[in-house]
């Protein structure tokens, strides 16, 4: 592959990975000391000299109520093992990944049942907190130290994948700046035994942990006003969206440019298993802390419809983009798993053939733009931090993080597919100008 014989820094280089390795997880307990235990305001210090005193303050008051707690590991690491052993016995279809130019165009095949333990998780998540085993309100009551048991869990995992990758001399696409390469990561295809670690961590840690989460918040909050609000409703909703989704369309996740080129690394696993759960949550925090909002039918109609339509344009974007690549990769199956959205899958689907054998989907939705997931998954963002109001910034985090993050991405993908492309790509731009809405941008 043309993109693994150019190596560049990329976020900076090792200045760059060095100053996020250090700054995402301050950054998380200062948004959970903000939202949890001061209602979504800002904590600053009074001045420029105060800041000594004010910073230990905060990592004080951050260890007395977010500090990790044998009840926060056994919660979080007792979900980790759990989702663990039900990948490697649950029923599901076997699929074929890419060719991989790393192993010789071998295959890598890939157990797809994160549907069953989806399911297998909620439901038995309900009989544990309604049996009294386990309430679910443990979760939002123990949310800091579940959060600082991640990041440790996160750190750990990635020290111990660059550790045992480099002594075995398989290390992909590396620099040779060990900061850097731990941030970027210097192993492809992590595996134990059927379990693709880079598979399993995208999908089956961050976002139903970020949906057990707002159930937490609704549950809590009818256990102190009687009844669940319409906003909490709403994040419960549209977190069981998200979640329901990435597990559901398993298979078409292993054609995405995470599984056949990022490396794990450090950033993907501190995200996945920490940053995605514990920084996109505070939507569902701050309304437990803050509400009832009591915010009128109008705004809640807006709220509920940009979640719906986001969805389903995110959904089937999502699936026809992945869809069509399953569909020439030849490992495209049937499943009827809910919901199926029309739309999904676009028959005799348009393309722009490319020199280097790949085909560009230019029908459907990508007719109209290159990214239009990513449109609709920024409209979903904004409604979660809309359905709080705009008392607080904190839930409007997740959409101004991951607008940086898309761009971004969108960057690192445009420079990756100049080089593989060359002259094609210039015509698939020119076939379809738009990157994220048509006729604007």
């Amino acid at each position: 592959d043309v993109t693994d014989s150019n190596f560049v820094y990329e976020f900076g280089g090792p200045i760059g990975a060095a100053s996020m390795i250090v700054g995402f997880p301050l950054l998380m307990a200062y948004q959970f000391l903000c939202v949890y235990d001061n209602n979504g305001h800002f904590l600053l210090p009074e001045s420029l000299a105060d800041f000594s005193p004010w910073a230990c303050h905060m990592a004080q008051r951050y260890w007395d109520i977010a500090g990790p707690t044998w009840t926060g590991a056994k919660i979080y690491l007792g979900f980790t093992f759990f989702m663990v052993a039900l990948a490697y016995v649950c029923p599901g279809p076997t699929m074929q990944g890419y060719k991989l130019p790393s192993l010789n165009g071998q295959r890598l095949t890939y157990h797809c049942n994160a549907l069953w333990s989806w399911w297998i998780t909620v439901i038995t998540s309900l009989v544990l907190h309604f049996t009294g085993i386990f309430r679910l309100t443990e979760i939002v009551d123990n949310l800091g130290p579940i959060m600082t048991v991640a990041m440790i869990w996160s750190f750990f995992l990635a020290g111990a994948l660059y550790a045992i990758t480099v002594l075995r001399g398989k290390t992909h696409r590396a620099s040779g700046n060990v900061i850097y390469d731990f941030f970027m990561g210097v192993c492809l295809n992590p595996r134990l035994g059927s379990l693709d670690l880079k598979l399993f961590t995208e999908l089956r840690i961050p976002w139903p942990i970020l949906f057990f989460i707002s159930v937490s918040c609704a549950f809590k909050q009818y256990e102190l006003i009687g009844y669940v609000t319409p906003e909490s409703a709403f994040m419960v909703l549209a977190h069981w969206l998200y979640s329901n989704a990435c597990n559901k369309g398993e298979e078409c996740v292993i054609t995405s440019w995470d599984i056949f080129y990022e490396l794990e690394s450090w950033y993907l696993l501190f995200w996945n298993l920490a940053g995605v759960p514990f920084s996109y949550c505070y939507s569902s925090v701050y309304l437990l802390k803050n509400g009832p909002m009591n915010f009128s039918t109008p705004w809640l109609v807006l709220c509920y419809t940009m979640v719906i339509v986001g969805y389903y344009f995110w959904d089937t974007g999502n699936s026809q983009r992945n869809r069509f690549r399953m569909h020439w990769n030849n490992t495209l199956i049937k499943r009827n798993a809910f919901p199926q959205l029309p739309k999904s899958f676009i028959h005799n689907a348009k393309y722009l053939q490319t020199r280097h054998g790949n085909k560009l989907l230019i029908d459907g939705w990508y007719a109209y733009a290159r990214k239009p997931h990513y449109t609709a998954d920024l409209v979903m963002a904004l409604s979660w931090g809309l359905i709080a109001g705009f008392g607080s910034f904190f839930p409007y985090f997740y959409i101004t993080f991951f607008l940086i993050v898309l761009v971004h991405r969108v960057g690192r993908d445009d420079a990756r597919c100049v080089r593989k492309y060359g002259a094609d790509w210039d015509e698939y731009m020119r076939v379809v100008p738009w990157k994220f809405i048509p006729y604007i941008f």
